[in-house]
């Protein structure tokens, strides 16, 4: 078991403290927010060309967009046991976290420097390094949750967080739809240019506001790693996948999950990018579109959470992956800007429980009397980020082959239909807190 004998020095439950935490994801979501959703993708489309030569393949730019995400997060799944197995036994997650913290963060900021088709692989670095830096800090920023509060707390404390980040990101995006509505009032000479700052305020942000929890949370173990370290989180995995294979119902759920998360991930990434590129939306109206969607997806995480409670996670989950369904159906024929909000708005009503609803569903899903849990959610969060990079590179693929991505589209309600069929078939315990 991780020792937090050095964290213990600290009151759990500590206010300022968890504030502290909480400020993390204040500051790195928004860069999840404002580049990888709503600002970089159209920008990125509008500067590369339609198609890009690599080593004499042709490839269209919204595929390449798409497999940029979908190698980031190759790379982070294959290092993730890695991490997360420095993160709990290693006692250096402050060093780690700083580490990826500053180079997401930096390479955010040279987003700045990708300002025509001659620099797109400037471009194309720069946004995978931050896409990886993002992701490789959330690591280390979840494994502080034993050491600053106590089990009874998690979900409190988990739920401050996501606060925090959506206060945060939101509170930036609509700084910099200002920036690029006004960009001549604020006296930048183009659009272009505030959205080319609009990236380094991204990366001051996150920078920046990352201090306040780098100072006020645990400081790591003196001691050195053990030797073991590194293939720990590979071999807490592994336990946990010969447990969980003996459970067809367990096994099924997952299977489910990583068809419909492959889904949801691909269209929460590249939702932007179709109307950019399918339906020519101007870039204020995208930032418009994703402000929208953030709002809608409170009432909706809300709305999941008291038909989990009424009808239980599975009529729940179903109830969404058929939601799902039907997006990607009617994005496959949709026309006009007011059919676009609309589908955002959809979309934003589905988003957040389905991710909050997979994780508990998962939880209620474990062998009963598990003690120790560390390791079954670590095979999870591996799943998650294969079946994002899954996602991905099918959009991208379609979007490849058949010249647009509206076959993209198409193509993941298929996965959703595969999810619904699969889980029709599970049976999920009723708890009294459900």
């Amino acid at each position: 078991m991780p020792d937090y004998s050095q964290a213990a020095a600290f009151d759990k439950n500590d206010r300022r403290l968890i504030n502290g935490w909480a400020f993390f994801d204040w500051a790195n979501s928004a860069y999840a927010l404002v580049i990888t959703v709503a600002i970089f993708p159209p920008y990125f489309l509008a500067l590369a060309p339609d198609r890009v030569n690599i080593d004499g393949v042709s490839i269209r730019d919204e595929s390449l967009l798409a497999w940029c995400i979908s190698l980031a997060y190759l790379i982070i799944a294959a290092v993730s046991p890695i991490l997360s197995g420095i993160a709990d036994y290693g006692g250096k997650k402050m060093r780690f976290m700083r580490v990826f913290t500053f180079v997401g963060a930096l390479a955010c900021m040279s987003l700045f420097f990708f300002k025509s088709s001659e620099s797109l692989w400037l471009g194309v670095v720069g946004f995978i390094l931050a896409t990886l830096g993002f992701a490789g800090g959330i690591v280390f920023y979840n494994a502080y949750l034993p050491d600053i509060a106590t089990e009874d707390r998690y979900d409190a404390v988990s739920a401050r967080g996501f606060i925090f980040g959506f206060a945060g990101s939101v509170l930036l995006l609509l700084a910099n739809l200002a920036m690029v509505l006004q960009y001549e009032a604020l006296g930048f000479p183009s659009e272009t240019s505030a959205i080319r700052w609009a990236f380094v305020s991204v990366g001051v942000w996150w920078l920046g506001f990352a201090q306040i929890p780098f100072r006020r949370l645990p400081p790591d173990r003196p001691n050195a790693m053990p030797a073991n370290v590194l293939g720990k989180g590979y071999e807490e995995i592994r336990k946990a996948f010969h447990i969980l294979r003996q459970s067809g119902n367990t096994m099924r759920f997952l299977v489910s999950f990583f068809c419909y998360n492959a889904g949801v991930q691909a269209i929460l990434f590249l939702a932007s990018s179709f109307a950019d590129k399918e339906m020519q939306m101007e870039k204020s109206r995208l930032i418009v579109l994703v402000l929208l969607l953030q709002l809608i997806a409170i009432v909706g995480a809300y709305l999941a959470a008291r038909l989990s409670g009424w009808q239980g996670n599975r009529i729940s989950l179903l109830t969404m992956l058929a939601i799902w369904t039907l997006i990607c159906l009617f994005g496959y024929n949709i026309h006009t800007e007011t059919e676009v909000f609309l589908l955002g708005g959809a979309i934003g009503l589905v988003m957040g429980g389905t991710q909050a609803l997979s994780r508990s569903t998962y939880a209620k899903l474990l062998p009963e009397n598990t003690l120790e849990t560390t390791s079954f959610f670590s095979f999870y969060d591996v799943m998650d980020k294969v079946s994002t990079v899954f996602g991905t590179l099918v959009f991208g693929l379609v979007a490849q082959l058949f010249g647009g991505m509206r076959s993209s589209v198409l193509v993941l309600s298929g996965l959703f239909l595969i999810s619904i069929a699969l889980m029709l078939a599970i049976r999920i315990r009723r708890m009294h807190s459900s």
